[in-house]
C-alpha cells in the first residue's frame, strides 16, 4: 500500500513537509486503539534469532531507526511499534535552533537518495528531556548530540557535555555526532588530537555516572584510510564503545542524476541507496584493521536484507535505516527481519 498509494501523495508535496505529515499521520493512527494494535500487530516479528547483545546492551533485533528521522523524540512509541531493535533520536544540541533555511531536504528518485542541509535543527535536549519522560516503550533509544552552531569549535565539549549530563537518565546509550557535514567546521572536530580530546572529556564525564552508558562515535564515509586509522587508534585509547559508520557523505560522483540538477540543489550531504557502497567499506576497514575490537553500527543505503546482510558480514553488529523508509516504506523493516532469519538459518 506505501509504494503505490502513500508514497506516490508523499512524493508530490515537498520533502519536509511530507516528513512532518508523515509525522502527524503516525502520531493520529498510532494512537487510535484498535487501529494500533492491528498496525502494530502487522509490523511485529519477534524471534529469539534477531536478538543481539551488543555494547552491553540486549537488543530485540538489530534493525534500527537512525538518528535525523525523529530529532526530538516526538514518535519513540510509535517507532517501535514499528518493529526497530532500537531508535536514535536528534542529534540534540544545547540550545534550540532552526537549522538552515530552506528548501534544505531535497529527493534524488533516480538514485534513490536524498540530500540534506538540515543544520541540527531541534527544539533543544530540554525538550527532548520532557518528551523522553513520558515514553511509554522500552526500545532501547540513543541520544544523538551535538554542538550548537554558534558554539565555535574550542567551546564544543561543553556543549557535548551539557546534552550528556541532561539526556543521561533518559536514553540507553550516546552517540558523539561530529561527522554531519551541514554544521559548519563540524568535521574539524574530526581530527586526531581535537576528537581524542572531546572523546576523552564525553567519556571521563560518562565514567563518572553511578550507571555509565555506551559512548558511539559517528563518522563520516569519507574519511581516507589514513583517517581511518587515527578512529582505530583513538577508540582504542579513549575507550569508547564503539562507532557509527556512517553518516552523510559529500561525494557527488556517486549520482546518476543529472549534474546540473544536483549543482542546483547546493551544500548538504548525500544519503540513500548510493551510499550503501561505501558505508561498508568502511564497516570492512575498521572491523579488519582494529581485529574487531569494537562493536560497529552499519548504516548508509540500507533498503533490503540483502543490504542489512552486507553490512554484518562486513563486520557490523547492528544496522540502521533511515532514507530506506522514505522510500520502501515502514514494511522495511519487518522484511529485514524475515530476511536476516532466513539468513541465520543457513
Amino acid at each position: 500500500m506505501y509504494k503505490s498509494i502513500l508514497k506516490p501523495l508523499l512524493f508530490l508535496k515537498k520533502p519536509e513537509d511530507a516528513h512532518h505529515f508523515t509525522f502527524d499521520l503516525t502520531k493520529l493512527t498510532f494512537n487510535l486503539p484498535i487501529l494500533s494494535s492491528l498496525l502494530e500487530s502487522g509490523f511485529e516479528l519477534d524471534d529469539p534469532r534477531l536478538e543481539r547483545e551488543v555494547f552491553g546492551l540486549k537488543f530485540k533485533n538489530p534493525v534500527g531507526l537512525a538518528a535525523g528521522f525523529d530529532k526530538d523524540a516526538k514518535l519513540i512509541d510509535e517507532m517501535a511499534m514499528l518493529g526497530f531493535g532500537f531508535i536514535e533520536i536528534g542529534t540534540l544540541t544545547p540550545k534550540p535552533q532552526e537549522g538552515n533555511p530552506q528548501p534544505r531536504l531535497f529527493r534524488l528518485p533516480q538514485d534513490k537518495a536524498l540530500i540534506n542541509r538540515m543544520g541540527f535543527n531541534n527544539g533543544g535536549v530540554l525538550e527532548a528531556v520532557e518528551r523522553l519522560k513520558k515514553r511509554k516503550s522500552k526500545v532501547i533509544v540513543g541520544g544523538n548530540i551535538g554542538k550548537n552552531k554558534v558554539t565555535p569549535n574550542e567551546k564544543a565539549v561543553d556543549d557535548y557535555l551539557f546534552c550528556l549530563e541532561a539526556l543521561h537518565p533518559y536514553v540507553d546509550y550516546f552517540v558523539v555526532n561530529v561527522s554531519s557535514p551541514n554544521t559548519p567546521n563540524l568535521r574539524d572536530l574530526q581530527e586526531k588530537e581535537p576528537l581524542k580530546a572531546l572523546l576523552t572529556a564525553v567519556k571521563s564525564a560518562n565514567d563518572l555516572k553511578k550507571q555509565p552508558k555506551p559512548i558511539l562515535l559517528k563518522i563520516a564515509p569519507d574519511l581516507t584510510e589514513g583517517q581511518l586509522d587515527d578512529i582505530i587508534e583513538i577508540v582504542q585509547e579513549t575507550k569508547i564503545d564503539g562507532v557509527i559508520a556512517t553518516n552523510t557523505t559529500i561525494d557527488r560522483s556517486v549520482l546518476s542524476t543529472d549534474p546540473a540538477e544536483v549543482e542546483a540543489i547546493g551544500a548538504g550531504g548525500v544519503s540513500g541507496k548510493v551510499l550503501g557502497k561505501r558505508s561498508t567499506e568502511v564497516i570492512r576497514y575498521l572491523h579488519t584493521h582494529s581485529k574487531g575490537a569494537f562493536p560497529i553500527v552499519g548504516v548508509g543505503g540500507i533498503f533490503s536484507p540483502e543490504d542489512a546482510i552486507e553490512k554484518l558480514e562486513a563486520g557490523a553488529s547492528l544496522v540502521q535505516i533511515y532514507s530506506g523508509m522514505i522510500y520502501e516504506g515502514p514494511g522495511i523493516v519487518k522484511k529485514i527481519k524475515k530476511g536476516l532469519l532466513a539468513y541465520f538459518s543457513r
